[in-house]
């Protein structure tokens, strides 16, 4: 989803991201088709399902398709988009806009690995040349 002309663009929610991965994992699909998919791990029925759809249409973030008398759903935001906007807003939210203090947190309540410290220093080596 691009940022809007107001340079808000709608969040979307924790159940509906859920919605949004069946999507992005595979589309287009029906709503019968993502309700199989989702409502096993969050024991949801299909007028929830319907109803998350219906919001991410609403906020632009999945559009649809006419296929007889049903609907097909697509995403309109690649998930890579998603994941970007959201890391700057928790980024933004809870670190005032630095990366620092979110990677001096991870690392001070320890929920950074060897292997997350590795690719950190991979990473930042890299950014360096």
């Amino acid at each position: 989803m691009t940022e809007e002309t107001d340079g808000k663009a709608e969040r979307i929610s924790d159940a509906e991201q859920a919605v949004m991965e069946a999507l992005w994992e595979e589309s287009p699909l029906t709503a019968a088709e993502v309700c199989d998919r989702v409502s096993a791990a969050r024991d949801w029925s299909m007028p929830t399902v319907k109803t998350l759809l219906g919001r991410l249409v609403g906020k632009g973030a999945v559009e649809t398709e006419p296929d007889g008398r049903r609907f097909l759903y697509s995403p309109t935001i690649e998930r890579a988009e998603f994941v970007d906007r959201e890391s700057r807003r928790l980024v933004d939210r809870l670190f005032g806009g630095r990366a620092a203090p979110l990677i001096a947190h991870l690392a001070e309540s320890e929920a950074l690995s060897d292997e997350d410290l590795a690719e950190i220093e991979a990473l930042l080596k890299e950014l360096r040349r």
